[in-house]
């Protein structure tokens, strides 16, 4: 598979790194830990070196399964985790609460690198911005982190276009992470622009929308219990026949290309820069396969073209977030 290098310092990537929440959280229970690794084994055997976690998930699960299937790898691998959410101590649960005092920070650092096992942490990101720290604080605290040789890069998720420019200037941000797809097109308002002029990789999350851009999910699609599409409006039964109008453009052009909607709209996230990776997640070997086939894929202009010009005439219906979550990003 073809690298590609986020930030300035020289990150360099596999094309398409595999996100790895849903193994452990988020989209339904949880996979066996030996299904789980032997996943993430799948994506080293074929190429991927870009492995996407976070303390929260689980909340700490996830971290350990990634940190037993990429052990035999040190060295061969990148891994990204993140900080920032409050998580009780004596239950392991999730506050519900943003945490990113510098204090905090070096202490999640800490617990992540044994959870993981390695020596250090390529890609530390927070998670979410916290309002109540200031952004410089929270850069100097990983600046600190970088120096003692425990964290090799910084990362924001989900933050805003002068939030990034404020970090950036304590210590440079290697990527960002959001949401971007043919799904959620926002970040190509500010958030992309930004990132052109400072020279910051993009890591797009959801690239296919949550699942939706595969084709997989239609209007009588039920969720399981814990499932976070359950309570995304996007994800509400009449968005969702509204939306497969998006789905149906994104089926004609991958007939027509001899290839799948998921590795269409793959396909696209990486035509749109060179420093975008996106990073798919799923629990099956052969979506993980289908997903990785994007990497191969050459959408011409006169691909592209079509593309923004059938997608501009879908207008998709529900926010990406509840309102609670809303809140969270953008800051």
């Amino acid at each position: 598979m073809q690298k590609r290098t986020l930030g300035k310092d020289g990150l360099e990537v596999s094309g398409l790194g595999l996100g790895c929440m849903g193994l452990s959280f988020g989209l339904g229970p949880a996979v066996e830990t030996r299904q789980g690794i032997a996943l993430i084994r799948a994506a080293v055997e074929r190429g991927v070196t870009f492995f996407d976690t976070a303390e929260i998930y689980g909340p700490y699960a996830n971290e350990e399964l990634v940190g037993e299937a990429l052990a035999p790898f040190r060295g061969q691998v990148t891994i990204a985790t993140k900080f920032g959410f409050g998580i009780d101590a004596d239950t392991g649960k999730p506050t519900g609460d943003l945490d990113s005092r510098p204090e905090h920070i070096k202490a999640v650092a800490e617990a992540s690198l044994r959870r993981l096992r390695i020596d250090a942490i390529d890609l530390f990101y927070q998670h979410r911005v916290d309002d109540a720290v200031p952004i410089e604080d929270v850069a100097g605290a990983v600046k600190d982190l970088i120096a003692q040789g425990k964290v090799k890069h910084f990362g924001l998720s989900e933050a805003g276009a002068k939030t990034i420019r404020r970090a950036h200037a304590v210590q440079p941000v290697a990527a960002l992470q959001s949401e971007y797809s043919l799904f959620w097109r926002e970040p190509e308002q500010q958030i992309i622009p930004t990132l052109e002029e400072l020279g910051i990789g993009f890591v797009p999350f959801s690239p296919l929308g949550k699942g939706f851009l595969t084709g997989a999910i239609d209007a009588n699609t039920q969720f399981a219990e814990g499932d976070f599409r359950n309570v995304v409006p996007r994800f509400a039964a009449n968005a969702r026949k509204a939306n497969l109008a998006l789905v149906e453009l994104l089926r004609g052009i991958a007939e027509r290309k001899r290839a799948t909607p998921a590795q269409i709209a793959l396909a696209w996230l990486l035509a749109q820069k060179p420093w975008i990776v996106p990073i798919p997640g799923t629990t099956k070997l052969h979506r993980l396969e289908e997903n990785l086939g994007a990497a191969n894929l050459v959408l011409s202009a006169d691909d592209l073209h079509d593309i923004a010009q059938a997608s501009s005439r879908v207008a998709l219906q529900g926010a990406r977030y509840p309102e609670h979550l809303q809140k969270l990003v953008g800051r």
